[in-house]
C-alpha cells in the first residue's frame, strides 16, 4: 500500500500566505510538495505547452523525476485562473488522470458546480483545513489504481497488436516452408514410385527363375 510520503501534490496559488499555509499542511500530512504561484507556472512544471493543450510533451527545462499525483489550486488568479488550468489538464491526454481539487475564498455555487462538471474532484473553501486535506489521498489513491489499470490495458493492447503482427507475417513466412514440405512430399512419392517400379521390374523375371530352378533340383 502506498504511503503519504509517496505522493505529490502540485500546489498553485498567487497568494504567498495561501501557498505557505496550503505547503504546511501538506508537509505535516507527509506529502511531497511543489507549489507554484501561477498557473502557466503549474503547466510548465507539468511539461504542457500551453499554446498547444492537446499535445504534452515534458519541458527540458523541467527536471520532473516524481510525478505529480494531485494539483491542488486557487481558483482566482491574475491571468489564467484556477478553472482555466483546470480545463486545460482535463483536455490533455496525458494529464487527464491527475486529480484537481479547486481552493476559493468565496462560497459562490454556480462556480462550484462548474469546477465540478469540468472534472474537479473537489471544492475547499479556505482557509483550507487539516480535514480538507485528509479528504485528498482516497482521490490519489483512485488515480493510482486507474492509472495502474491503465498501463495494464495499454500493455495488454500492445501485445495483442505484435500477435496480429506476428501473425500477419506467418503466412508469408511460412510459405516457402509450405513449399519445401510439399517438394519432400511429391519427393518422397517420387521415390516410392521409382522403388515401386523396381521392385515390380525384378520380382517377376529374375526371381522366378531361380526360385522354379531350385524348385526343380
Amino acid at each position: 500500500m502506498a504511503t503519504e510520503s509517496q505522493f505529490h501534490v502540485l500546489a498553485v496559488d498567487d497568494s504567498l500566505i495561501d501557498r505557505k499555509l496550503i505547503e504546511k499542511l501538506l508537509k505535516n500530512s507527509s506529502y511531497q510538495v511543489t507549489t507554484v504561484d501561477s498557473g502557466s507556472k503549474a503547466l510548465e512544471f507539468l511539461g504542457l505547452h500551453e499554446n498547444d493543450p492537446n499535445t504534452p510533451s515534458v519541458s527540458p527545462n523541467s527536471h520532473q523525476e516524481v510525478e505529480v499525483n494531485l494539483i491542488i489550486t486557487d481558483y482566482c488568479m491574475p491571468g489564467m485562473t484556477g478553472y482555466d488550468l483546470l480545463k486545460k489538464i482535463k483536455e490533455s491526454s496525458s494529464l487527464r488522470n491527475i486529480p484537481v481539487v479547486i481552493m476559493s475564498s468565496e462560497n459562490v455555487p454556480s462556480r462550484i458546480t462548474r469546477c465540478l462538471e469540468e472534472g474537479a474532484e473537489e471544492f475547499f473553501l479556505k482557509p483550507v483545513q487539516i480535514s480538507d486535506v485528509n479528504r485528498l489521498k482516497p482521490h490519489m489513491m483512485k488515480a493510482k489504481n486507474k492509472d495502474q489499470q491503465q498501463e495494464n490495458q495499454e500493455k495488454q493492447e500492445k501485445q495483442d497488436e505484435e500477435s496480429e503482427e506476428t501473425e500477419k507475417s506467418e503466412p508469408g513466412s511460412q510459405q516457402p516452408q509450405q513449399q519445401h514440405q510439399q517438394q519432400q512430399q511429391q519427393q518422397q512419392q517420387s521415390n516410392n514410385n521409382k522403388r515401386k517400379a523396381i521392385e515390380e521390374g525384378l520380382s517377376p523375371d529374375r526371381t522366378r527363375p531361380r526360385y522354379s530352378g531350385l524348385t526343380v533340383v
